[in-house]
């Protein structure tokens, strides 16, 4: 829920958004024309000024980030030819088409550093092979290989897909998954809710109705979760905030989520890149950080708004610290779907530099559990021989 902060208005230069920064310091709501009025600002230094002051209430100065480790399964993917800003779907019989035997799922798993990982983010494309029994069988076996590594796993898009090939309700396919292993799923899928954005960029995916669907039954049986929203495409405004608006009402009604995760679109290698003539031109850092600090202002019942580097770069998400960002990625290992979109940054980040990002913005660090709950808070003077500590989204 909101809480009231102090702001200094010296800080927020564009007149327009003095009743917005009234209600933030009332504690009061925004509504969706308040989250319109933010993102239509030339005032970037006033919103995140806003954004960081709710931040520092509910967190401090604190920046968390997470020891995991990526696993994709399988790109093959049944919406190949429909998800038109997707690089990493392929088609069975298209060159670069994989799908992980266990053997190979186990033996990417223990290319972490499993004294230090915590987390497998296991996510992948909709494969009509890879069904309930290729997922259980998965879960097991990790929990069997790895006892303390925790599972997040499968989109919303995929549980319903499992579910479609094995003829199962969404609630009983979950459920075998959670029994096989599954600990909490992550948020990817989401797109923009918009009926006429999905039909342009994602024709024939579940609908924004039917991702909230998954998340809810998801949530009633314990199964948490994160959301997301892929931005700078063919959406407005207004569409970032109603579907904003959809993961704040369910949220709402189930306290479900852990954190909302904005993720920046990348144009290269996919077809709607070249159909709007986007090649190489991928978000601004001003649209990357607004994103951020609007999650932070409308989602207020939202504890966690995370940036994600390998999207938006290290030094963005660094800035994004002072604009209501209280979790980072940390370091990740061999990310595939992204950099097959064109994303420059590197495919891994040492501690001892997601350490370096986070002090450098006058922030305190700290490695977290999945749900959030603080591990340990580096001192200033800490000394860290790992190579890397691997982490996802």
């Amino acid at each position: 829920m909101p809480v009231p902060v102090q702001l200094d208005r010296h800080l927020i230069s564009d007149p327009s958004l003095f009743p917005l920064a009234d209600k933030v310091e009332r504690g009061e709501r925004l509504s969706m024309q308040d989250g319109v009025s933010l993102f239509t600002s030339g005032d970037i230094l006033g919103i995140g000024h806003m954004a960081g002051a709710v931040n520092s209430a509910k967190h401090g100065d604190r920046v968390t980030f997470a020891a995991n480790h990526h696993i994709n399964p399988t790109n093959i993917c049944t919406l190949r030819k429909t998800c038109v800003f997707c690089s990493y779907a392929r088609l069975p019989k298209e060159a670069g088409a994989y799908r992980y035997t266990m053997e190979q799922v186990y033996a990417e798993a223990a290319t972490a550093n499993t004294t230090l990982t915590r987390e497998f983010h296991i996510v992948g494309g909709l494969d009509m092979k890879a069904g309930l029994a290729y997922y259980t069988e998965m879960f097991r076996g990790l929990k069997e290989r790895f006892p303390h590594v925790h599972i997040k796993a499968l989109t919303a898009v995929e549980i319903a897909h499992i579910a479609r090939i094995d003829k199962l309700s969404l609630r009983d396919t979950l459920i075998a998954l959670r029994d096989a292993g599954l600990d909490t799923m992550p948020g990817g899928g989401a797109e923009v809710f918009s009926p006429g954005v999905r039909a342009t960029i994602a024709d024939k995916k579940l609908s924004g109705e039917e991702y909230i669907n998954v998340h809810r039954e998801a949530h009633a049986l314990g199964i948490r979760s994160n959301c997301t929203m892929l931005y700078g495409h063919v959406e407005t405004y207004e569409d970032r905030m109603a579907h904003l608006s959809m993961l704040r009402d369910l949220q709402d009604e189930t306290g479900g989520y852990l954190a909302y995760i904005p993720l920046a679109y990348h144009p290269d290698n996919n077809e709607l890149g070249e159909t709007l003539h986007r090649t190489g031109t991928a978000t601004t850092g001003v649209d990357d950080l607004k994103n951020l600090a609007v999650g932070r202002l409308f989602l207020d019942n939202f504890e966690h708004i995370k940036s994600h580097w390998i999207m938006v770069t290290p030094f963005t998400s660094q800035i994004s610290l002072a604009f209501g960002v209280n979790d980072l990625e940390g370091t990740v290992v061999r990310e595939k779907i992204y950099h097959e979109a064109g994303a420059h940054t590197s495919q891994s980040m040492t501690l001892d530099a997601i350490l370096r990002l986070i002090r450098g913005a006058k922030k305190i660090p700290a490695e977290r559990d999945s749900f959030y709950r603080v591990l340990r808070t580096f001192d200033e003077h800490d000394k860290h021989d790992e190579p890397s500590v691997v982490a996802a989204a």
